[in-house]
């Protein structure tokens, strides 16, 4: 199997109220979208079009606070300001994925409020413009509780499955496999951003040849129920 990542640029700056649907269908036009592919868009774009933006009211410090608070379903951690907490969509992260990264000057960016449902939106297009059946993935950046660095995650996805699940499969050696679950959908997003990046203004990237298993998942299925949680 050989994997080609492509950066789909000329998408230039998203407002609110913009039709990213047009935007990202003419971004891709020229890359000739085939069925298999799989589309990555970061969540910034999908935020600013749907208007998920917030004016900076007085300190944006004190501002950013309450608007995390706001955001959250509850408080997981708390270490000077950053706030580790648990969205409405089930997802764990700083700030409640408060973000000011890529956003216009005294602004604030929220994350989707149904990021899955974006997602079904976008394949939706792609689909009925290029005749073809991909995937889509709606990504942000996450960091992890046990290793240093940020990657990026799938937050939104149509059109696959995002866990490869090999239990009962054996491996190499004749093992049988009784725990292992892949998330494809999270390595494709953390795929993806080596060609985007963070100040690149490159938010959507294509990827070609990889075999995923198409499907009506979510990426709402990656998120660990808490009964399996061992650290909450």
């Amino acid at each position: 199997m050989s994997l080609e990542i492509i950066p789909v640029e000329g998408i230039g700056v998203v407002s609110p109220g913009d039709d990213l649907l047009t935007i990202l269908t003419d971004a891709l036009r020229p890359h000739h979208p085939l069925s298999g592919d799989v589309v990555v868009v970061t969540h910034k774009i999908v935020s600013k079009a749907e208007g998920q933006v917030v004016a900076i009211e007085g300190d944006p410090e004190e501002f950013k606070q309450k608007l995390v608070e706001s955001e959250a379903v509850s408080i997981v951690r708390r270490r000077g300001d950053l706030i580790i907490a648990e969205t409405r969509h089930g997802f764990i992260c700083a700030n409640a994925g408060v973000d000011r990264s890529n956003a216009a000057p005294d602004t604030m960016i929220l994350l989707p409020e149904d990021p899955d449902r974006s997602a079904r939106r976008l394949k939706h297009r792609f689909d009925h413009e290029f005749g073809v059946d991909l995937a889509v993935i709606i990504s942000d950046t996450f960091g992890r509780p046990w290793r240093r660095g940020l990657t990026d995650v799938a937050i939104g996805l149509a059109g696959m499955r995002p866990i490869l699940d090999l239990k009962g499969t054996r491996d190499w050696s004749g093992y049988e496999l009784d725990v292992t679950e892949i998330s494809v959908a999270d390595e494709l997003a953390s795929a993806a951003d080596l060609v985007m990046g963070k100040a690149s203004g490159i938010p959507t990237a294509l990827i070609r040849g990889y075999q995923y298993e198409p499907g009506e998942g979510q990426a709402a299925d990656l998120v660990r129920p808490p009964s399996e949680d061992l650290f909450r």
